[in-house]
């Protein structure tokens, strides 16, 4: 087994050998590893083997060596006689070539003298034939230089394209032709800067005087419409043309780099027909159009235009922080407006391309859209109608102005909508002031008239007519007070003061109309009615002046059909018309009677709390004073002299008759039910404990002169004994108890022919307690008195029975 392996491992370490022999030394690492890895003293083998390779290497270097050396020894024999050889042909050499230097030397000198005349004469036909050549363009050189110093930029171009394509190429080796031709773009960028900034000056100058420009133009405008306005009025026409101006003029003066042009006085500025050109020298931007275009860089030029107009339009587009205080403020921004496109409508059409429709278009809807939304909040803090009205006729002006040069302003006319609301708003405002001072300043009495010229005045502001108050002599009285006169003028200068703010509207005269009633009836039902209903709350307006504006609203009313037809005349827009507005005045002055209807019953019922309070009943008296409180006696008057009040109601025809004496009814049957009331409830007071019989003998007395009251007809038009029944509960209350009628009473309970039917358990039960607590306390020994026993037996068996009619009606 052993013998096996040795031959294994010797041909295993001749591999090794070979792989170390043919590979890198960086790489034998792994090739020893190996080695060392394998079966025990494998290295010693192979380190034998090792050894017996490198002497087998040492014998045969010493093998070739030794074939090698004798061919060694004779190279080395053979090179030194060369050098013996090499060292006696180079001391020839020399000699033959200092013999060949000494004879050729004075050829050479006449040779080089030869060669430096031909040169000079071959320089010199050279440097004429150049300089032929560079004449041409150092002249042209020198006429640019003139070009730019007389700043005529355009044939300095046109020199620079001759010398850059024909010039410059003849002779472009020489040096001075290449400094030229580094030159030639920086002159090309110094003439673009130069033009770029005249049209800076040009920009600035226009958005400066941008607002003279937009005057112009507006004048114009305006002379225009009012030309067209009287040739349609001469022609009977009732419809306006759109206004077409023209683009021809003649300028008083001209001006560098876009300042303004001196006009001449104002007469001849008026009689004049000035544009954009004739104001604004608009050669900078033509020049520069030029230079960029033959420069062939018109599209940057375009761009920077378009992109510092946009910047300008927005500053222009920006408004004063105080704008909306005066007229002045919006007519300056509208003017720069105005002038602004009024330029870019120029350049428009007189360029090519350096601005186009679609660029004014957008120009134009951003414009609109930041004007409508400026003009929308600065017109919200106007306060002024006045103001407002002079600001709808700067963007009528405007509208026209910038519609004649072709931009849409459907949209302006659309806002006129809203900034017409707003004067609305405004008028109401001011209106709601007028009212309120007249009907402060009103007396609330009839109108007194002495003479015939004094009605006329009345009649002339107010159209009244009464038959019976006509046949009336002199002095006499008008039902209506100083106040309704006022009204009446006032709302028919509300109408005027509406309709001019639809002058120049361009509608119709069926829109105009509408917008007149319309308004008309915000002033009615929202201003007017405001007012009315705060007038008649005020507490220092009594029943009588509730009588008079009852009186009043009534002749209003009466009026709104007049109102109607001034509407119609105004406008000439029949009230048959299909959906024509109707005034809503009725409903206005009706809501304001009721209202003050309403007061009267609301303060007559104060007053009567108010005498009410006055009552002082000694609740434990004996017997009766034999007459009427002083408290209620005095009530009872006011109630006939208030009632008197009511006949000054209208009463002129049927209407006013029915109307006047529904309302007399109404407050009088109203005042008697709340003082029955009153009465019922002092009689029920929790807090009133006893009550004697004197007391309820005494508290009949007032309720008879209540009755008497009520049947002496206060207020005629009462059927029967109705207003009578207003006392009803309290008339069979006391009279159960003073007749002491109960059986009676318990007896026929719930049956419909009752006697007292309309007195109720728990009221009797109540008041009966009150009394029954009284006889307790006044009769300490009724006790002992048979008939008294007998009767507190009574109070006491009715007491119980009432008490269980109370508790069947809750059950």
């Amino acid at each position: 087994m052993a013998e096996t392996e040795i031959p294994e491992c010797i041909t295993e370490h001749e591999r090794i050998l070979q792989e170390i022999e043919s590979t890198d030394t960086a790489c034998v690492g792994p090739t020893l590893r190996s080695i060392y890895d394998d079966q025990p003293n494998a290295h010693k083998r192979f380190m034998e083997k090792l050894d017996t390779r490198i002497r087998n290497h040492d014998r045969e270097i010493e093998k070739m060596c030794n074939f090698h050396h004798q061919g060694f020894v004779d190279a080395i024999t053979e090179l030194l006689k060369v050098r013996a050889d090499a060292e006696k042909l180079m001391g020839q050499v020399t000699d033959t070539n200092r013999r060949l230097q000494e004879a050729g030397n004075e050829v050479t000198a006449q040779t080089e003298e030869v060669i430096r005349c031909r040169i000079q004469q071959r320089n010199m036909a050279t440097t004429v034939e150049k300089l032929q050549l560079c004449i041409p363009v150092l002249e042209m050189y020198s006429k640019l230089k003139e070009q730019l110093t007389s700043k005529r930029y355009y044939a300095a171009l046109k020199t620079m394209e001759q010398l850059e394509k024909v010039y410059i190429p003849r002779v472009s080796q020489y040096r001075f032709c290449q400094i030229m031709a580094e030159n030639l773009p920086k002159l090309r960028e110094e003439i673009k800067d130069i033009s770029m900034s005249d049209l800076k000056d040009f920009l600035e100058s226009i958005r400066k005087h941008s607002d003279k420009v937009g005057e112009t133009a507006i004048r114009q405008a305006q002379q225009h419409r009012t030309f067209l306005s009287t040739v349609a009025k001469q022609a009977g026409l009732d419809h306006y043309t759109k206004p077409v101006y023209s683009l021809n003029g003649r300028a008083h003066s001209h001006m560098s780099n876009g300042v303004l042009m001196e006009a001449g006085d104002e007469e001849d500025a008026e009689d004049e027909i000035l544009t954009a050109q004739d104001l604004v020298d608009f050669s900078p931007v033509y020049r520069c159009l030029h230079i960029y275009t033959v420069l062939g860089d018109r599209e940057t030029f375009e761009n920077y235009y378009r992109k510092q107009r946009k910047k300008q339009a927005r500053l222009v587009l920006q408004p004063q922080a105080n704008m909306h205080e005066t007229v002045e403020g919006y007519r300056r921004y509208f003017n720069q407006i105005v002038g602004f496109f009024v330029v870019e409508d120029h350049v428009l059409h007189a360029t090519q391309g350096l601005v186009t429709r679609a660029f004014t278009d957008e120009l134009w809807n951003m414009a609109l859209s930041k004007i409508i939304a400026v003009l929308r909040t600065h017109s919200s803090y106007c306060d002024d109608p006045d103001l407002v009205l002079e600001l709808k006729n700067l963007i009528v002006i405007f509208a026209d102005t910038l519609q004649g040069y072709g931009f849409p302003v459907s949209r302006l006319f659309d806002l006129l909508f809203e900034v017409r609301d707003q004067y609305n708003e405004t008028l109401l405002k001011k209106w709601a002031l007028v009212f309120r001072e007249i009907f402060e300043t009103d007396n609330y009495s009839p109108i007194p008239v002495e003479t015939e010229e004094e009605y006329k005045v009345v009649v002339s502001r107010f159209p009244f007519h009464d038959a019976e108050i006509e046949k009336q002599s002199f002095p006499k009285k008008l039902p209506m007070s100083q106040s309704v006169p006022q009204i009446y003028s006032q709302v028919k200068e509300f109408i005027y003061a509406s309709l001019k703010f639809s002058e120049s509207l361009h509608r119709s005269s069926t829109e105009i109309d509408d917008m007149l009633r319309k308004s008309t009836n915000l002033l009615l039902t929202r201003t007017l009615s405001s007012c009315l209903q705060n007038l008649i709350k005020k507490p220092h307006i009594g029943l009588t002046e509730l009588v008079q504006i009852i009186i009043n609203t009534t002749h209003l009313e009466q009026a709104c059909r007049y109102l109607e037809e001034f509407i119609t005349n105004i406008t000439n827009v029949s009230p048959e018309t299909v959906h024509t507005t109707r005034l809503y005045g009725l409903s206005t002055f009706k809501d304001a009677r009721h209202a003050a209807e309403g007061e009267i019953y609301t303060k007559l019922n104060q007053k009567i709390d108010e005498f009410i309070q006055l009552a002082d009943y000694e609740w434990c008296m004996a017997e009766s004073d034999g007459r009427a409180s002083g408290y209620l006696m005095d009530l009872i008057n006011f109630l006939r002299s208030t009632f008197q009040v009511f006949t000054h109601l209208p009463n002129n025809n049927n209407d006013h008759a029915s109307m006047s004496g529904k309302v007399a009814q109404t407050a009088c049957m109203s005042a008697c039910k709340h003082l029955s009331t009153s009465l019922m409830q002092m009689l029920l007071d929790s807090e009133l404990k006893q009550i004697s019989m004197g007391a309820i003998q005494q508290f009949n007395l007032d309720v008879i002169q209540c009755e008497l009251f009520a049947s002496s007809e206060p207020v005629p038009g009462f059927q029967g004994d109705t207003l009578q029944l207003a006392f009803i509960d309290l008339r069979q209350l006391l009279d159960l108890f003073m007749v002491w009628d109960w059986s009676t009473y318990l007896a026929d309970y719930g049956q419909p022919n009752s006697k007292y039917l309309r007195v109720n358990p728990a009221t009797a039960l109540a008041l009966l307690e009150k009394m029954k607590d009284t006889s307790k306390k006044n009769n300490i020994f009724s006790q002992f008195r048979k008939n008294d026993r007998d009767k507190q037996k009574l109070v006491e068996t009715v007491v119980k029975q009432l008490r269980s009619l109370v508790n069947g009606m809750s059950s």
